[in-house]
Parts: C-alpha cells; sequence; structure tokens
C-alpha cells in the first residue's frame, strides 16, 4: 500500500490531472474510486478533519443531490450534510490527497504539490495544455 491515497473519480478532470501529478512525482498512489466505494463515516470526518474545513466546503454544488435536497440552506447541521454525502457520494468533492505531510481537497490540482514528499520527475502540463511544472521538476504556477 502506498503512503499516499487519492480520492478519485476518473470521470473529473482535474482528478485525472491530480492523479498524473502524484505519478510524476514517482509514486503509484493507492486510488479509491470514491463514487464505488465510499468513506466510511469515520473516514469522511477524519478526512474533513484533517483538511481543517468546514464540512459545507466539501460539498458539490453543481450536482442534482445537491438542489433535490435544498442544501444550500444553512438549517443543515454539519452531522447532516455528512450524513447526505454518505447517502449521495457524488455530493463529496474531489480529488481529496492525503500523504505524509497532509491532507488536501485538491482543486486546482497543483495544490497537491504542496503536500507530495518527493519533486517532481519532469515537465507536467494539465490535460488542457497548461504547463504545470518545466523540464527540471520545478512548479510553473
Amino acid at each position: 500500500m502506498s503512503a499516499i491515497t487519492i480520492y478519485h473519480n476518473p470521470e473529473c478532470g482535474t482528478s485525472r490531472n491530480t492523479l498524473e501529478l502524484i505519478r510524476n512525482s514517482g509514486v503509484e498512489p493507492t486510488v479509491i474510486h470514491y463514487l464505488e466505494t465510499p468513506p466510511s463515516r469515520d473516514e469522511l470526518v477524519a478526512l474533513i478533519a484533517a483538511m481543517g474545513m468546514p464540512v459545507r466546503e466539501l460539498l458539490r454544488k453543481n450536482v442534482p443531490p445537491y438542489e433535490a435536497l435544498a442544501l444550500a440552506e444553512a438549517r443543515f447541521s454539519d452531522d447532516e450534510l455528512i450524513d447526505a454525502m454518505l447517502a449521495h457520494p457524488i455530493l463529496i468533492n474531489r480529488p481529496i490527497v492525503v500523504t505524509p505531510l497532509g491532507t488536501r481537497l485538491c482543486r486546482p490540482s497543483e495544490r497537491v504539490l504542496d503536500i507530495l514528499p518527493d519533486q517532481q520527475k519532469g515537465a507536467f502540463a494539465k490535460e488542457d495544455g497548461e504547463q504545470v511544472v518545466d523540464e527540471h521538476g520545478k512548479r510553473l504556477r
């Protein structure tokens, strides 16, 4: 098992770019397809705590369950929002990356560079062509 874990959605460009940035550091991470294998309540609570972010900030807002459940309303407690994410994993924003240096929601994908223990091994461009790392493994933005 790798020291790096990514909660990944292969349909998401940001998630794919983040996964490839991890691989560009010479590491093959543990990949959890969180829509197929959602985290348990304890795991999700621990991830949120490790990221140090409010529960609401982890919610995806542009998916049908967000509107259907009226999650924009302030009346929901953190526990209720977590219940919604567990019932509808598509509500969990992604990708979440766990490394020995920290846990982070990697949006944009280059945020993963702040928590990777190893340097990039070479140039990296996102799927859209945006250069993020130069040929020497140095971050450009």
